[in-house]
């Protein structure tokens, strides 16, 4: 990406412009075609408006967070548990960033817009064409992600792809124990249902989209990072004590 593009990802004016157009698109098939069932905003409407780390379950590349952002912004205007009219994307919540892979931004020219939206891209840490090269965060990945966490919200996918129960990422864990952000567990549902891998096509109406917020996590910070790790898995459900539980976490996607 341009150096031009890297510094309009982080103009908020800019962002302020972009998530109404994003947001006005992608309404209605979250809220019309398809049903989405909000719980937990009570634990988000107060938050700090800094260090705060969304850890949640994936589902598709891009449904998920665009459903985030949506939420963030209606809990601005003091919506609970709901969307509803979409007005609040007149005024949207812009201190959110999210972790993205660095492969999958480049992919497409929409994939391109979205970045423009607060994407932090890293290097996939297990493979690069389909090879693992390495093991860990990138440093430069991590100062990206803690930078963001100075004075945002960020999301983050500990597992890093679409695959229930694929096994937590320990830079996950790592980013916890340096930053010691409030970390809020999230966990989704419905999506690989009613949208393609990309989340960018519906793929089936009428589905049930879950969003659950959860109080955030008493973490030790000094605890080693396989211990974070595995709290932050128990929590969003992706651990293997999970596994066997809903016909909707047995779904693999590749």
């Amino acid at each position: 990406m341009s150096s031009f593009s890297e510094r309009l990802r982080h103009i908020k004016w800019f962002r302020k412009f972009l998530y109404p157009l994003i947001g006005i698109l992608t309404w209605p098939g979250l809220v019309i075609i398809n049903k989405l069932k909000i719980r937990g905003t009570e634990h988000i409407a107060k938050l700090q408006k800094k260090n705060v780390l969304f850890v949640s379950n994936h589902q598709t590349y891009f449904a998920d967070v665009i459903t985030f952002l949506h939420i963030f912004c209606a809990v601005k205007w003091g919506k609970k548990n709901k969307l509803g009219i979409p007005y609040y994307l007149l005024n949207p919540f812009t201190n959110v960033y999210y972790v993205a892979a660095e492969e999958t931004m480049k992919g497409s020219w929409i994939s391109r817009l979205f970045t423009l939206g607060g994407a932090l891209t890293v290097k996939r840490t297990w493979r690069s064409a389909g090879t693992e090269v390495r093991k860990g965060l990138d440093p430069s990945d991590t100062r990206k992600i803690t930078r963001a966490l100075e004075n945002n919200w960020v999301i983050t996918f500990p597992q890093g792809t679409t695959t229930p129960f694929a096994p937590g990422r320990k830079g996950t864990a790592h980013i916890i124990k340096l930053c010691k952000p409030i970390v809020v567990p999230v966990v989704i549902s419905g999506f690989w249902r009613a949208f393609n891998k990309k989340g960018l096509k519906l793929k089936k109406r009428g589905t049930l989209l879950s969003v659950t917020f959860k109080e955030p996590l008493q973490i030790d910070y000094e605890a080693p990072a396989e211990e974070i790790l595995q709290q932050v898995m128990d929590a969003i459900e992706q651990s293997k004590s999970f596994m066997m539980k809903g016909a909707h976490h047995r779904r693999t996607i590749s």
